[in-house]
């Protein structure tokens, strides 16, 4: 499409300068980090608020505001594509990015707020002005009013083929998830279509924000002192912030003796503290420790054991990111940058390993929901030979009788139990598959183990996997 924005006015009809509003130019900005750079909103938008609020151009609504449009936005594009498809007359592809942004924008005001409809479509008409020109404004403003001629529900009706014809394609157009994601999460969960439909459902949902008290620094009962705190649902260590609640303005939290982490984290990390050993208890190993929430975690419960930690991170900035995690923590502990596939320690040194492992992000979809637009089937390939070799040095570091716990934030098999049964049977050491469950105490729905998979919609926590495995020889 060409831009008209240099046209020439027609007579009599005086230029309206376009009024700039602050929070859509911000989600709009936002936006196109996240397309451009590969960057995740939930690092791009903090500082961009930050700096609004320092030039006066915000208060706590409009953060709110833009914070929703952001993340609703890019939580809705699979849907909000096949709405915008069929509102233009051309494939989406020969759209230019910025335009289907601000379209993006101008759609999630129109189907998932409560913004009045005339106002969603003028705001992002204003928006296009400002930021595309008006020529391409007169293209949003057409496209906006074509969505506007009907709700959510009934763009669902006319958009997503019916589910007896295509059930993944339903629950993907409907539910906003990438059809090969569907169908792992389904492959994964097992059971019919009410379970998928939750699990979706969840995966859209405002995740909370969790903290962790890290013990022997700070309780959760001191955390439970903040306002809007409530305790979490099956960690003791773990207070729930409503909405609204914010971490940095928590006194314990800005002096690293709590942090914020996923419950689900929390669980893996205390499952593996808790496994029962045959003989020693010195000695741990997290062996993919960045970014440091479950180093943090393991360094404090091994002080109390007067356990030393060894917290090993390959690239070196994220090293950093531990050493400031575990900064303050009560017992002995060290920080190296060195790839866990090749360890800079000697073979069965440990008592407990740890490694999470790198894999496609697919149980953390709330916390970063343009992660399910960017990964691909392919992804696994890359993923998979990294995965089977961690836990191949995971086993050679632990010693006989020593547990290693092996995690990953994917519920996708082929980065769960296909690594566990691959790396077990070759046999590179004797090891046995140890039940996890009772080491969740209280926590439901656990299924038939012996290893673990938490899920949104049953657990409140990210779909973390957990496989405690004894080293027998």
């Amino acid at each position: 499409m060409s831009d008209t924005s240099r046209r020439p006015r027609k007579p009599g009809k005086p230029y309206r300068r376009p009024k700039k509003d602050p929070v859509r130019v911000l989600a709009f900005e936002a936006l196109r980090a996240v397309d451009e750079r590969d960057a995740y909103a939930n690092l791009v938008l903090p500082p961009l608020l930050r700096k609004a609020r320092e030039q006066g151009d915000f208060d706590g609504r409009d953060a709110a505001l833009a914070t929703e449009l952001v993340y609703g936005t890019l939580r809705w594009q699979g849907t909000y594509d096949a709405v915008i498809s069929a509102c233009v007359d051309r494939p989406l592809r020969e759209v230019d990015p910025p335009v289907l942004d601000v379209l993006s924008l101008g759609v999630h005001q129109l189907l998932g707020t409560r913004i009045p409809t005339h106002a969603a479509v003028s705001a992002s008409v204003e928006l296009a002005r400002v930021v595309l020109g008006d020529g391409r404004a007169k293209f949003v403003n057409a496209v906006l009013r074509k969505v506007a001629q009907d709700d959510l529900d009934g763009w669902i009706q006319r958009v997503a083929p019916p589910y007896d014809d295509d059930p993944e394609e339903h629950l993907a157009v409907v539910h906003s998830h990438p059809r090969w994601v569907v169908s792992a999460l389904w492959d994964s969960l097992g059971g019919g279509r009410a379970g998928i439909e939750r699990l979706l459902e969840a995966d859209n949902e405002r995740p909370e924000v969790t903290l962790v008290a890290r013990p022997g620094r700070a309780t959760a009962e001191e955390l439970l002192g903040e306002e809007a705190a409530v305790p979490g649902r099956w960690s003791p260590y773990a207070v729930r912030l409503a909405e609204g609640g914010e971490p940095g303005a928590i006194e314990a939290v800005r002096e690293g003796r709590a942090g914020v982490q996923d419950e689900g984290s929390q669980l893996v990390a205390l499952a593996l503290a808790n496994a029962p050993l045959d003989g020693p208890d010195q000695k741990w190993l997290d062996g993919c420790a960045g970014p440091g929430g479950k180093a943090a975690l393991l360094g404090a419960l091994a002080a109390e054991r007067g356990a030393m930690l060894l917290a090993s991170e390959k690239q070196p900035h994220r090293a950093g990111l531990v050493a400031k995690a575990l900064a303050g923590n009560p017992g002995p502990y060290q920080v190296i940058a060195a790839d866990g596939t090749r360890p800079a320690w000697r073979a069965a040194s440990f008592d407990r390993v740890l490694v999470d492992v790198p894999c496609t992000g697919l149980g953390a979809l709330r916390r970063r929901p343009e992660a399910r637009w960017r990964r691909r089937v392919e992804d696994l390939e890359g993923f998979a030979p990294l995965q089977r070799g961690l836990l191949r040095a995971a086993l050679d570091s632990v010693r006989v009788g020593g547990v290693v716990g092996y995690a990953t934030c994917s519920p996708h098999l082929a980065e769960t139990r296909a690594v566990v049964d691959d790396v077990l049977k070759q046999g590179a050491a004797a090891a046995e598959l140890v039940d996890a469950r009772p080491l969740l105490a209280g926590v439901p729905e656990l299924g038939e183990g012996p290893d673990v998979q938490l899920w949104p919609h049953l657990h409140g926590t990210d779909a973390m996997y957990l496989a405690l495995i004894r080293r027998v020889g």
